[in-house]
């Protein structure tokens, strides 16, 4: 576990570094590795740790430096990867339930579900929306929307939306922004950013959650 959690944090630190190789020794195959990840991250109710946010970023920026994969094919591929994993996290949520998970495992804790259903409850639909932005909520939102029976249409035009704007935002910021020579020069401290402004609404919500419960008489 531990060994587990020090590569991820390797990966993580040299994003940029592991992307670039990987798009070196891989090439065309790239395309196929990056949908993979995105694929399970939005689809798989099982990896929320996985990159997003930060691999978009990333994935625009070392496609921009080698000029090896196009960003122009890379950003549909990306977002059909997305869609189709929203729809498999939808429908397993909807087909089995919560009866799934009945308990805590170490990759999957009940209370993401929670999260996500405090989320829903005050945002309503826009929910999918929102939750492209946040890691853990964007994994578990088309999940609890399937559990909750949303009607299809609804779910489907918000997970669009979202789609639209999560992947083509990212990566375009990656590919334009990321040869500036701060961020190129800064690229670790730029991840853990995006990754700490992600987990932001997370945080306030979690901040509420306990200040609500102190004022709440005994």
């Amino acid at each position: 576990m531990i060994e587990f959690l020090t590569q991820a944090l390797d990966f993580f630190r040299h994003l940029d570094v592991h992307l670039e190789n990987i798009m070196r020794e891989y090439q065309v195959l790239t395309y196929l590795i990056l949908a993979l990840i995105i694929f399970c991250e939005t689809g798989l109710v099982v990896t929320p740790f996985l990159p997003g946010d930060s691999l978009l970023f990333a994935a625009g920026a070392i496609t921009a430096k080698t000029g090896i994969i196009n960003v122009w094919l890379l950003i549909p591929l990306l977002f059909a990867a997305a869609i189709l994993g929203d729809n498999t996290n939808y429908f397993f949520g909807k087909f089995l339930g919560e009866k799934v998970f009945t308990k805590d495992y170490w990759f999957l804790k009940r209370r993401y579900i929670d999260q996500t259903q405090e989320f829903y409850a005050k945002h309503g639909g826009k929910t999918l929306i929102m939750a492209r932005f946040v890691p853990i909520v964007r994994t578990f939102a088309p999940f609890v929307a399937g559990v909750g029976k949303m009607e299809y249409r609804r779910f489907i035009a918000n997970c669009v939306a979202g789609g639209v704007m999560w992947v083509t935002g990212l990566t375009l910021a990656g590919y334009f922004f990321g040869q500036i020579g701060f961020v190129k020069n800064n690229f670790e401290l730029v991840i853990f950013g995006i990754i700490g402004v992600s987990l932001l609404p997370i945080l306030i919500e979690v901040i509420r959650a306990k200040s609500k419960k102190r004022q709440t008489p005994a």
